[in-house]
């Protein structure tokens, strides 16, 4: 306890434009090297560059959502350095003028607690290109496609204290943006990913250590063990009589540790100065209020709402609030059930997640649409199925076989609930089990479940649960 730790995050979330921000160029993931850079996106002499609109819409809806003042005049400035993969020599970003400033969002950390973290400022800038690596023969390969990409970089206040902050409130603002429907979040191609500074101080100490950035951290995994690495490293190397020196590091997963990569620049480095071909940045107070009302319902909204709407716990309404089309799935199974909010929430979270997973499908890809798991819900409520035979109904209808009704008849699933016919299962099992109904009978109450177990078998698991627990009760006692 006698050190604390004070990390900040830069998160570039790449925005969902069909082309770039200042090109008319493709964003599409995927193309071969170099077939989706355009004059201007090269830099090559005579182009100029025209801002992509709804880059800026998706800018403002972000600043509002996180309640951060969004600036009606914000400039593009030159930030200057020299990368094979930086064709201009400069990159188009913003920097004492943003689009969105002051912001904050709310974390939930363990055992129910949450912290408010500040967010500097979100701005706008263009990606740079990529530089490869591999199967060059010590050579590099240099690929432009991303290059004009549109980002939007978030830089938040020095307000985390551990790794696992820091992941908490990563993932609280991937799922704002795809919320929003400003970025896909897909961190394996590059659409969400993380610089991290971290520094260390004694506890009490006011003044902020010297940081460490760690760039280009694109898995929740390795934001934490790259965070906790460093800290380790900062405190070893100072309790060691040594110090930390302002530079950018790398994360190396195959061997999870950090190492240098370059010197830290300060802003005075990239010679910052407005871009001569861009205009001020100019959003009209009618614009703001018109995206302000086409926000959705965010997260944490929604989450209180489910709450208070469908009577589920917290829990359940975060994991269903993850995502919006999550969110969306479970309304619509409610609303074609027309209540039971909580064997609706049971089903989602449950059956028709592990099916996801398991075929590594999203929500919106499933095979089971909302009508069809409140129809396979409807026959439990009635009483058609119990719901250990639903299992079998729900796999069949992941499988294509037809309708929740159609399936039940083809395959005989059909609940018993005729009294008799259960009786007559369980006068069986009892017969067949002469020794263990004498040691119920003798006190030993957990043979109980032995005999359930044996009548639902002997009934293929189609003897209506509850009645047959009643009747086995009052054959058991004679």
């Amino acid at each position: 306890m006698e050190w604390e730790t004070v990390i900040g995050l830069e998160i570039h979330a790449q925005l969902a434009t069909k082309s770039k921000i200042f090109s008319g160029a493709s964003t599409a993931y995927g193309a071969d090297p170099n077939t989706q850079a355009c004059a201007i996106d090269l830099g090559m002499p005579g182009v100029l560059p025209v801002l992509n609109q709804d880059a800026v819409r998706m800018a403002a809806m972000f600043g509002l959502a996180i309640g951060a003042e969004v600036a009606q005049r914000s400039v593009f400035a030159r930030k200057n350095y020299f990368y094979p993969d930086l064709p201009k020599g400069y990159q188009i970003s913003q920097y004492e003028l943003p689009v969105a400033q002051k912001g904050q969002l709310h974390i939930d950390l363990e055992q129910g607690a949450s912290k408010l973290i500040g967010i500097t400022r979100a701005h706008l800038e263009e990606d740079a290109g990529k530089s490869l690596h591999e199967d060059f023969q010590g050579l590099s390969g240099i690929d432009l496609n991303r290059a004009g990409t549109p980002l939007l970089e978030i830089v938040s206040e020095p307000d985390l204290r551990s790794a696992k902050e820091a992941v908490a409130y990563m993932k609280k603002l991937h799922q704002m943006v795809v919320y929003l429907g400003i970025c896909d979040g897909n961190m394996q191609e590059g659409s969400f990913r993380c610089d991290a500074n971290v520094s260390v101080r004694r506890q009490g100490d006011p003044k902020l250590g010297t940081r460490a950035e760690i760039k280009n951290l694109n898995s929740f995994r390795f934001v934490e063990r790259a965070i906790e690495f460093e800290i380790e490293r900062q405190i070893d190397l100072i309790e060691a009589g040594g110090k930390v020196v302002q530079e950018t590091r790398l994360y190396d997963p195959d061997k999870g540790e950090t190492r240098s990569m370059r010197g830290k620049e300060e802003a005075n480095d990239y010679r910052y100065f407005p871009d001569p071909d861009l205009l001020p940045l100019v959003i009209d107070q009618d614009v703001i209020a018109a995206i302000r009302a086409s926000l959705p319902e965010l997260p944490d909204a929604k989450k209180q709402r489910f709450i208070t709407q469908y009577g589920l716990s917290g829990y359940d309404a975060g994991v269903l609030t993850t995502s919006r089309a999550l969110g969306d799935y479970y309304e619509a199974t409610v609303a074609a059930l027309s209540g039971e909010p909580k064997l609706c929430a049971n089903w989602v979270m449950g059956d028709l997640s592990a099916f996801l997973n398991k075929d590594n499908r999203e929500i919106t890809d499933s095979p089971v649409n909302p009508a069809q798991l409140a129809g396979l819900l409807r026959r439990i409520q009635d009483g058609t199925i119990s719901g250990k035979i639903a299992k079998d109904v729900f796999e069949a209808l992941w499988a294509g076989e037809g309708e929740t009704d159609a399936i039940i008849e083809k395959r005989g699933l059909r609940q018993i609930t005729d009294a008799s016919a259960i009786e007559s299962v369980i006068e069986a099992v009892i017969a067949a089990n002469p020794e263990q109904l004498a040691q119920y009978r003798a006190g030993k109450d957990k043979l109980f479940g032995f005999f359930v177990g044996q009548a639902m078998k002997a009934s293929k698991g189609k003897a209506n649960p509850q009645q047959l627990n009643e009747l086995l009760e009052k054959k058991l006692k004679g």
